[in-house]
């Protein structure tokens, strides 16, 4: 992983949420207004295309640091707290949060939490978490949302790669079929990058409509790399297509 300098607030929470398998997505709030791991579980379900939020990650796989004025004194203090799971990332943890050569504390072991076996039943499902993507994601606390929205701001690591992409639909017909096919050919030959094309039925899961602001159908979408964008309707228009990719100069 490599990490550009950041300019940090002088007074700031910090919310860090790691995969199993060392990826890192970060939140940095000066107006400490929340603690993030939603958005940040979110924002991961996105980037590596899960199943659904990756809520048990949380706390076991995270650290949390608050830079804090100290009203008696008028010197700005720090806590820095992280879980015994990722204890071992304190030098990536200083150098996102600029904090030196801190030494963390270790997180209270609470008995039932963050146990192993439990963890581990999870791989099957979410194999992606236990992968390293030298992932170094942050979220931007300002424009972060509970869902991820086209709203929603992320600042990645120039040699992340790949597309994430949705398409939404309303039941299966031909029709759909013949717009996938289409859809695979125009991927597989102007990409040249990994990518996911996830199939969402609107009649089945409204919810997702709802969350990703769909309104039409056919709808495609892609949540990855930023900023999101999207084509209603009119998805045999290949020239319109590569431009929403930003891969019309391949073409």
């Amino acid at each position: 992983m490599t990490l550009d300098k950041l300019t940090l607030p002088q007074l700031f929470k910090g919310i860090a949420l790691f995969t199993p398998g060392g990826d890192l997505i970060y939140c940095i709030d000066p107006h400490k207004q929340g603690r993030w791991h939603l958005h940040l579980c979110a924002t991961l379900q996105e980037i590596l295309d899960l199943p659904e939020p990756p809520h048990f990650l949380v706390p076991c796989y995270t650290a949390t640091i608050d830079h804090w004025l100290d009203p008696r004194t008028q010197q700005i203090r720090t806590f820095a707290e992280a879980y015994p799971a990722v204890m071992r990332h304190q030098a990536v943890l200083n150098a996102i949060f600029g904090t030196g050569e801190l030494v963390w504390q270790s997180a209270p072991w609470q008995e039932g939490l963050c146990d192993r076996m439990v963890l581990t039943s999870y791989r099957s499902l979410f194999p992606q978490l236990w992968e390293d993507h030298d992932l170094i994601v942050r979220l931007d606390p300002f424009e972060a949302v509970p869902y991820y929205q086209e709203s929603a701001t992320l600042q990645v690591q120039p040699n992340t790669q790949g597309y994430v992409l949705r398409l939404f639909v309303a039941g299966h017909s031909p029709g759909i079929e013949r717009i996938l096919q289409n859809l695979h050919e125009l991927l597989e030959r102007f990409l040249g990058q990994p990518y996911t094309l996830k199939v969402i039925d609107v009649v089945t899961h409204p919810e997702q409509a709802e969350v990703n602001q769909v309104t039409a159908t056919p709808t495609l979408v892609k949540v990855w790399p930023v900023p999101i964008r999207r084509i209603v309707g009119d998805l045999d228009n290949v020239d319109k297509i590569l431009q929403m990719l930003g891969a019309k100069e391949k073409y």
